[in-house]
């Protein structure tokens, strides 16, 4: 499954940071929030989509879930675009 992400916006630290973004499967644009923790036990990431996502990613044939399961990974493994003036280096370890 090839996800793409866009990063929006992200508030908050390299210990914790709220990111706002959109991902895109079949030329479809889909809105999702994010909660970013780091440090102790390593980056982890919770992404969240609204159900009138879920009910659209269902129509075009998509499990819900494991595109979540895509979207955090590409998250944590850094495969993102992000906008003009956000650095990764204000919000990831270096």
């Amino acid at each position: 499954m090839d996800v793409a992400v866009h990063i929006n916006n992200v508030k908050g630290s390299q210990m914790a940071a709220k990111i706002t973004g959109t991902f895109t499967i079949n030329n479809n644009i889909f809105k999702f929030s994010a909660i970013a923790f780091g440090r102790i036990g390593g980056h982890n990431i919770g992404a969240k989509i609204s159900k009138t996502t879920e009910k659209a990613l269902q129509k075009l044939g998509y499990d819900s879930n494991e595109v979540i399961d895509v979207l955090q990974k590409n998250l944590v493994a850094g495969n993102i675009t992000l906008p003009e003036g956000l650095s990764r280096e204000s919000f990831a370890d270096s």
